[in-house]
């Protein structure tokens, strides 16, 4: 059952959290996160690992990143799958994720920029 909002504060906090929400999935930012969401993926968690993305990023509060969902990469023994392009144009393809790996991927890659070599695709 959905929480009943009771004060314009709530609202507020209501609006500024989904403003938050869609802004990590839209425009133009340094860092793209696409979950692969082919039915391989799904099958094998894909929709938890994007939940866990997007808990992660908000953790963080994390700016200038949109999280974008695709469908397979062709890579079905390494999913579930996400991929990450830099403002370089870097391209970084992470590999048999879990809820783990990928707030270890938001800590080290996204905030410091280091790729995390041991869940790279290779």
């Amino acid at each position: 059952m959905a929480k009943r909002i009771s004060s314009p504060q709530e609202l507020k906090a209501l609006q500024e959290q989904v403003r938050h929400e869609i802004d990590l999935r839209t425009g133009d930012k340094d860092v793209r996160l696409t979950v692969h969401m082919g039915t391989c993926g799904i099958a094998a968690g894909a929709r938890d690992v994007l939940a866990a993305l997007l808990n992660a990023l908000n953790a963080v509060a994390a700016e200038n990143v949109v999280v974008q969902q695709a469908g397979c990469a062709g890579l079905c023994d390494q999913e579930p799958m996400m991929t990450l392009t830099d403002k370089a144009g870097g391209t970084f393809r992470y590999g048999r994720l879990d809820r783990n790996k990928v707030g270890q991927i938001v800590r080290e890659h996204v905030l410091r920029g280091q790729p995390v070599m041991e869940y790279l695709v290779k």
